[in-house]
């Protein structure tokens, strides 16, 4: 029997159990949450085809070339090189056993606590010419000024993808590991026994095996490096997201801004296309007999050493570097800890981030309940539709609502003065409330990927049996869902909230004046070179990340096969 073919027919004695106590409420619910998160999106398009001043052609002949060329090789390149730093550290902890193995497939995830934007200004500053590197050059060779020597230029596209392939390596080592984990050992040991050796069982039966794996996670790689802002402004590379920001907030033009967005949305959805085209032949199937596991190897000597350090170095490039120059530059200016502005972009970062969160997992709560009371087929349409906002960039959802929400502001406003004299100021974009909206929008996947998943593991006999003691629809969600998904939840709200943290382009633009949260204080005092005020903000991001990437390590290796491994 198939784990693909066991799971859809439970989900649909789920759904049928779920409907035999109606909900058409709930089914309207569903709809109305659905509206709410692809507003934004709609909302782009309409803007890029109905623009004000249609500046299109001219961004067509000048700046748009630069844009989608900077932004394909960023993306590419981030997928090919997370592809191979992933793809390794996941095989040689999969398939050997090495010095230091059993640490390092724990750290090997720790990069995803540390947002890309906070390592390029580590690498930056580590490498830059007042660096210490380059100190430590000028200082053993007697060189005296630039002149006297080449070094790479920091501050560069290749420098971006390197930062950027560090930090979201991760996502092709998770899912390629446990592609790995879910294979049989016998054709391993039929390989070897026909006298394959190392590089050839990587390239003839690991590798065509994990495939689906490693495209899927280079694609989630190549998704994050489109929607990046943070490392692709400090290192100067115009991009597409880099380009939504000058056209919007200097050329003051939103709907050239919208078109660029579109851009960026087309290239999103053909990244998802590939993504959900290399899943379609990844099915998993359990055999009658317990599948034998794979049985590590000992490497000794040199190539035990050589592993070690294949695996150390994106952890050391992901982790290490930034979380050792951050800290650095935070216990020698300790002013920083006491600055007012600190304090209040902590509160900004947590407040919003809560609110957030809260209502993220509350939505996705209502959209998977009511789409699966529901036997109609437009909630079941629009549910998988509504992930596209954790794909869409944050400076794409940014344009979608702040120009909508700033025409109802101004509407209400106006209203308001008329009937009571008073101007109440802007209430949606005046105050956190877009943010919220943004970061409701962003990670709605997130909550509606961990809520639906935990209502496919609640027997559907129990919320049967509620119903036959007279529980209406709601009444069951309280009292049979809710306790039982409880563990779901609370790691659905903790990882929206991270993500919300870390958030940095939708908040950069839909921030009120003066207002800072962690990772825009860090962004705007890294952007002035004083990364002494902006390493304790940096640090707290980090240390929330840290809480995520714990969850994340426990969730998907905790479980993960121990095996004795047999001498070489």
């Amino acid at each position: 029997m198939t784990r693909t073919a066991q799971e859809p027919t439970r989900s649909r004695r789920h759904d049928h159990a779920l409907r035999q106590g109606g909900g058409r409420g709930w089914s309207v619910a569903a709809v109305l949450v659905a509206g709410l998160v692809l507003m934004p999106v709609l909302s782009v398009v309409w803007l890029a085809l109905n623009p004000t001043d249609n500046i299109w052609p001219h961004l067509l002949s000048s700046v748009m070339p630069r844009y989608f060329g900077n932004t394909v090789a960023l993306a590419v390149g981030t997928g090919l090189l997370a592809a191979a730093m992933g793809t390794g550290a996941a095989w040689l902890v999969s398939m050997y056993d090495f010095p230091g193995r059993g640490v390092l497939q724990w750290l090997l995830l720790l990069p995803l606590a540390v947002p890309a934007y906070i390592g390029a200004y580590a690498l930056a500053d580590f490498l830059d010419y007042s660096g210490p590197v380059q100190i430590a050059l000028r200082g053993w060779f007697g060189w005296e000024t630039a002149r006297d020597y080449w070094f790479p230029r920091i501050r560069s596209l290749e420098a971006a993808i390197v930062v950027l392939a560090s930090a979201l390596y991760p996502y092709v080592y998770l899912l390629t590991r446990a592609a790995l984990h879910e294979q049989s050992g016998s054709a391993y040991e039929v390989a070897r026994a026909l006298g394959t050796g190392p590089w050839g069982l990587f390239a003839r039966v690991g590798l065509p095996l994990a495939r689906p794996a490693i495209v899927a996670g280079s694609a989630i790689a190549m998704m994050e490096a489109v929607a990046d802002y943070g490392v692709v402004s400090y290192f100067g590379v115009q991009t597409l997201n880099t380009g939504i920001f000058t056209t919007w907030l200097e050329r003051r033009n939103a709907g050239g801004a919208a078109q660029i967005a579109c851009a960026m949305l087309a290239i999103i959805v053909l990244l998802s296309l590939w993504e959900r085209f290399a899943r379609r032949n990844a099915r998993y199937h359990q055999s009658a007999r317990q599948p034998r596991p794979i049985q590590r190897q000992r490497l000794r000597a040199l190539p035990g050493v050589l592993a070690t350090l294949a695996c150390t170095l994106p952890f050391a490039m992901g982790f290490v570097l930034p979380v050792g120059v951050i800290a650095t530059y935070a216990l020698a200016y300790p002013q920083g800890w006491v600055s007012p502005g600190l304090m209040r972009a902590a509160w900004h970062t947590v407040s919003l981030g809560g609110i957030a969160a809260v209502l993220t997992v509350l939505m996705a709560l209502i959209m998977v309940y009511g789409t699966r009371l529901s036997g109609r087929a437009l909630p079941r349409l629009l549910m998988p539709v509504t992930t596209i906002g954790y794909a869409a960039p944050g400076a794409v959802l940014a344009v979608g609502l702040l120009i909508p929400l700033a025409a109802l502001d101004h509407r209400v406003a106006d209203g308001w003065l008329a009937v009571t004299g008073t101007d109440p100021g802007l209430i949606l974009t005046g105050t956190g409330t877009a943010i919220v909206l943004a970061y409701l929008v962003r990670f709605f996947a997130i909550g509606q990927g961990a809520i639906d998943a935990a209502f496919t593991r609640v027997p559907p006999s129990l919320p049967m049996a509620a119903r036959s003691l007279g529980r209406d629809n709601a009444g069951v969600l309280r009292a049979v869902y809710l306790p039982m998904m409880r563990g779901s939840v609370g790691a659905a709200l903790l990882l929206v909230f991270v993500d919300c943290v870390k958030e940095l382009p939708a908040t950069l633009l839909l921030r009120p004046f003066n207002f800072e949260t962690l990772a825009t204080r860090t962004h705007e005092r890294a952007s002035l070179e004083d990364l002494g005020n902006a390493a304790p903000a940096a640090l707290l991001v980090m240390a929330v990340g840290l809480a995520a990437v714990a969850l994340l390590a426990r969730t998907n290796l905790g479980g993960a096969r121990r095996t004795k491994p047999p001498l070489a």
